[in-house]
């Protein structure tokens, strides 16, 4: 996940021509206006950003009370400017602008993930102060077993690795303990950042979230909508085969074999993504032939050398070097002094090169995978960072997320022979149970990678109240996923808020869009690199051909719609999961095979 530098400071709003809407309505604005107004912002955004970046920095490595209370300000601060910036882009409506200039127009009125009223310093300090005090709550949040506080780190370790369906029932209640407080600031939270979108022009914050992916929000909708149908036929099969198998470890008391499987059996603290239950699952008499973890391990790996180890597949593209700040300044361990959040992101502090990582990393074959995501951005950002401060990000959310997992899918065993963690004579073979135990990851995320926002949006438009969260929460769930909670859940236990993305007010629809696009930049990728064989065995490391025409989309930012940088490097302007079914498609015949006369569905 990268961390976008959206808390920024005010500055004195002298240095803002700030008149009242009336009083612009009554005024003539020229396009000279209009580009003097973005110029102005754009320096402010420019002047103030590295303040914001190293406040956000500390409160996220350093929980207490201080470092809240001045995250808290700068968030105050920093919504109370956006939100006079947004309203006043309204006042250029009318005007015939360069296209330039319309699209800064635009980004900066979507700028703000939460609006807040413009003329209400109350609950603009309010939303402030509840932000903080949500990311805090979840930040901190332990749960004690056998007299022992476990943190959320401690607490997924346990759900990764055991298979004692009791234990993993108390882990996963446990964990929901953190997330009731949060509800009624939830609420309070909808109602001021519904008032901020209806001032900015849209119907409700979902609304508004939807309009930033250069197309009609309802249509965006409808696309995503397509996109899952592309995919769900080959989730159901997953879905299918895994239950019968932890049926057969649990008992089909445990697992029914017609319904949805219980939530806290898959590995996972939220059932996103399956892969730690692979030896569970895994084919038989087809070996996956490595344990990450394991190959890790006994090479001595270190979180350090992990993230060395990733930035090197960059440079092998022809990316140049971190610089020697990433190391010094980056959090790469998990302290044991202090509270953190522990939720893997990337920083560009300053809006140039002070890139970081924040990640309490642990020698993993998960970890692995995560860290070359997280570098992904780092290398996305510095990318980028010639552009002008409006245009420093990615043109699509879902393009910051899919670039380090499309490198990710590279970390196949052609590359782990390459840097020497599997031997010489080891097969390069892609068989069906890595392609499983990748599907368990890729495959098992995307109807939940939908589902969150989906949540947000029915909140966000009334059609959930606060009655009806967790209740809704659960309706999606077993909706998309076939996954159901293992006991029943009260109304007012707001599961949804045991989710990092839901406190921190982080938009989710991203992450389905990068799991699209992360193959469909893949198979172009492979394609350019001249590969022939079967695309999951493919590995684009050490080829700078590739590096050359992947850098050349990353460093546009967000200059052009996405559909634009989209077709410069893959040659479409649609987003296409027919990549997802071809990578997959061994998998999909396997999986057709075993599940021939069960019951799937749900």
């Amino acid at each position: 996940m990268k961390r976008l530098l959206s808390v920024l400071p005010a500055l004195s709003l002298a240095l803002i021509p700030l008149s009242s809407a009336q009083a612009d309505a009554e005024k003539k604005v020229s396009v000279e206006d209009a580009r003097t107004f973005i110029e102005t912002s754009e320096k402010a955004i420019q002047e103030i950003g590295e303040e914001a970046g190293r406040v956000a920095w500390v409160n996220a490595n350093f929980i207490t009370y201080d470092t809240n209370w001045l995250n808290a300000l700068m968030s105050e601060r920093t919504t109370k400017l956006y939100v006079s910036l947004a309203n006043q882009t309204k006042q250029y409506d009318g005007l015939d602008l360069p296209p330039d200039l319309a699209r800064k127009m635009k980004l900066l009125k979507l700028n703000l993930t939460l609006p807040a009223p413009e003329n209400d310093p109350a609950k603009i300090k309010k939303l402030a102060q509840i932000n903080t005090e949500m990311e805090t709550i979840y930040g901190t949040g332990k749960y004690e077993i056998d007299g022992e506080a476990l943190s959320l780190s401690k607490l997924s370790r346990i759900m990764a690795t055991s298979r004692d369906y009791d234990k993993l029932l108390e882990v996963w209640k446990g964990w929901r303990t953190v997330s009731p407080p949060m509800k009624d600031m939830y609420t309070e939270m909808v109602g001021i950042a519904n008032q901020g979108s209806s001032e900015l022009g849209f119907k409700d914050t979902g609304s508004m979230w939807r309009s930033k992916y250069d197309m009609d929000p309802d249509e965006f909708r409808q696309d995503v909508d397509r996109l899952w149908g592309e995919v769900k036929p080959l989730y159901d099969s997953l879905h299918c085969y895994v239950r019968d198998k932890l049926a057969d470890h649990y008992g089909a008391d445990k697992v029914p074999a017609d319904g949805p499987i219980p939530a806290h059996l898959l590995g996972n603290m939220w059932a996103q993504s399956w892969g730690n239950i692979y030896p569970l699952v895994a084919a038989d008499g087809d070996e996956q032939g490595y344990d990450l973890t394991k190959l890790l391990e006994e090479q001595n790996y270190t979180p350090l050398r992990m993230v060395k180890t990733a930035e090197g597949f960059f440079t092998s593209l022809g990316f140049d070097p971190l610089p020697e700040t990433f190391y010094e300044r980056s959090l790469i361990t998990e302290p044991r002094d202090r509270d953190v959040q522990c939720h893997a992101s990337a920083w560009n502090v300053d809006g140039k090169d002070d890139l970081r990582i924040k990640m309490c990393t642990e020698v993993t074959g998960e970890d692995f995978n995560t860290v070359h995501h997280e570098l992904g951005h780092n290398f996305y950002q510095r990318a980028y960072n010639h552009q002008s401060p409006m245009y420093q990000d990615d043109p699509n959310d879902g393009f910051h997320e899919a670039i380090g997992d499309m490198v990710s899918l590279s970390i196949t065993p052609k590359y782990l022979k390459q840097i020497g963690l599997l031997p010489l004579d080891a097969s390069e073979e892609v068989n069906t149970n890595i392609l499983l135990a990748q599907a368990l990851d890729k495959i098992a995320f995307l109807p939940f990678g939908l589902l969150v926002d989906q949540w947000r949006w029915k909140v966000f438009n009334g059609e959930l109240t606060p009655d009806t969260y967790n209740d809704g929460w659960w309706d999606l769930r077993e909706k998309y996923q076939g996954v159901a909670a293992p006991v029943d859940r009260a109304a007012d236990a707001f599961d949804p808020g045991a989710k990092y993305h839901i406190p921190n007010n982080v938009p989710y629809t991203r992450y389905f869009l990068a799991h699209i696009f992360q193959f469909q930049f893949y198979r172009e990728a492979c394609r350019l690199a001249g590969w022939e064989g079967p695309l999951a065995a493919c590995s684009i490391y050490g080829n700078k051909e590739v590096g050359e025409k992947f850098n050349a989309m990353l460093e546009t930012g967000a200059a052009l719609p996405w559909q634009d940088s989209l077709e410069a490097f893959t040659g479409s302007r649609e987003a296409d999961a027919t990549a997802i079914l071809e990578y997959f498609a061994p998998l999909q015949a396997y999986l057709d095979e075993q599940n021939s006369g069960k019951s799937c569905g749900w």
